[in-house]
């Protein structure tokens, strides 16, 4: 552990723009890949099953991502299919610590993101910036309310993914610390 303030990577939406509306992006590398969650919700012996999942990812971003003054940690249901099948995608070092979701997509009895609650439980207390394309303000005002860190909940469109100004954002929230 460093005293460096943790950076908590969501891949769908932030990496992988999934929502973007050219087919191509530039920058972008086409992938297919097989994680179990999403397999799990797939008619076995499918097309869909045989083929993966389409994803696209940025091979800078592992460099961009490394570069920051941040400790890295997986927040995403990939798990640790992240540091298998995403992290070497883009060259982020291997087997970065990872959040374990008790419940996958669990309601939450408030309203707030079913990651949101786990996250914090995770983080423990140290600064942590969080990029996600689901956070919502419900979800930053309760991280204000219960944690008593600095923390920055930086909503990442889905169809944009991350881009220049959100690592600049980043930057300067991490050495404003």
């Amino acid at each position: 552990m460093t005293d460096r303030p943790l950076l908590l990577l969501d891949v769908d939406g932030p990496l992988n723009p999934y929502a973007a509306r050219l087919p191509r992006l530039r920058g972008y590398a086409a992938h297919r890949f097989h994680p179990a969650n999403w397999l799990a919700r797939q008619t076995p012996g499918s097309r869909r099953h045989r083929r993966g999942l389409r994803v696209v990812l940025n091979p800078s971003h592992g460099r961009r991502l490394v570069g920051l003054p941040f400790e890295l940690a997986w927040a995403t249901t990939w798990m640790h299919e992240a540091n298998e099948m995403v992290g070497p995608a883009i060259g982020l070092p291997a087997a970065l610590p990872v959040i374990e979701w008790p419940e996958l997509f669990a309601r939450d009895p408030d309203g707030l993101y079913w990651k949101t609650r786990p996250l914090l439980d995770w983080a423990a207390g140290r600064p942590f910036a969080w990029v996600d394309d689901m956070i919502t303000d419900l979800d930053s005002r309760h991280v204000t309310a219960h944690h008593d860190a600095p923390a920055l909940l930086l909503r990442i469109h889905p169809r944009h993914g991350l881009r220049e100004r959100d690592f600049t954002t980043l930057t300067r929230w991490a050495e404003a610390l």
